[in-house]
């Protein structure tokens, strides 16, 4: 499903540790503002190749925590702890995990890596936008994201992030876009807490 790869690639962006060099220019300040979140809330909106949308909200809290929660009547929820991601479908009571490393995004951020060899900066009409694509070109099949960011005086850093586009290894696209993004408020532990239904009969 789309909404996997979604999560795959949004994810490690937000809970990776930090780069050790910075890297240059506009690069440079996207990973400036990632290090700047410790925490953020959002609505997001999901439309698949299908044309179909779903909503949900969107909850991360440092070091690895990441939760998204899909509207009310989606069987669906996707929790991450930092080094994998959780896939729970409780319409067939099944439970899946994939490490966070299988992203474009792992290996954008991992503090061993240029960041510079796996991300670039997308020309742009709009000088307040910044378009950040990334893919690892020796695993063409963890597909490729384009992180969308807007200039923003009020986010950390100065860069607020807007939504981002995957496309997996068959050219399947799956676009995210946030709103009421909040930066850096108290998030429980609890909201990482999930119930398997392998157990239980739904979602908490």
């Amino acid at each position: 499903m789309n909404l996997r790869l979604s999560a795959l690639a949004l994810a490690p962006a937000l809970i990776a540790a930090a780069p050790a060099a910075v890297a240059p220019g506009e690069l440079g300040l996207v990973q400036k503002h990632l290090q700047s979140v410790q925490s953020m809330t959002a609505n997001f909106t999901q439309t698949d190749r299908a044309n179909k949308v779903l909503t949900g909200v969107l909850t991360l809290k440092k070091p690895g925590k990441i939760r998204f929660q899909y509207e009310k009547g989606v069987p669906i929820l996707i929790v991450g702890d930092g080094k994998a991601l959780t896939f729970i479908d409780y319409s067939v009571r099944q439970v899946q995990r994939w490490p966070i490393g299988n992203s474009p995004l792992a290996v954008l951020l991992d503090p061993s890596r240029d960041m510079t060899r796996f991300a670039k900066v997308v020309p742009g009409v709009d000088p307040r936008i910044i378009s950040v694509e990334a893919n690892d070109p020796k695993h063409p099949e963890y597909g490729r994201i384009t992180l969308v960011f807007l200039r923003s005086t009020s986010a950390p850093g100065g860069l607020m992030l807007q939504g981002w586009v995957a496309l997996d290894s068959q050219n399947n696209r799956t676009t995210i876009r946030l709103t009421n993004q909040r930066f850096n408020a108290p998030v429980s532990d609890g909201t990482f807490r999930w119930n398997d239904p392998r157990r239980a009969s739904g979602p908490k």
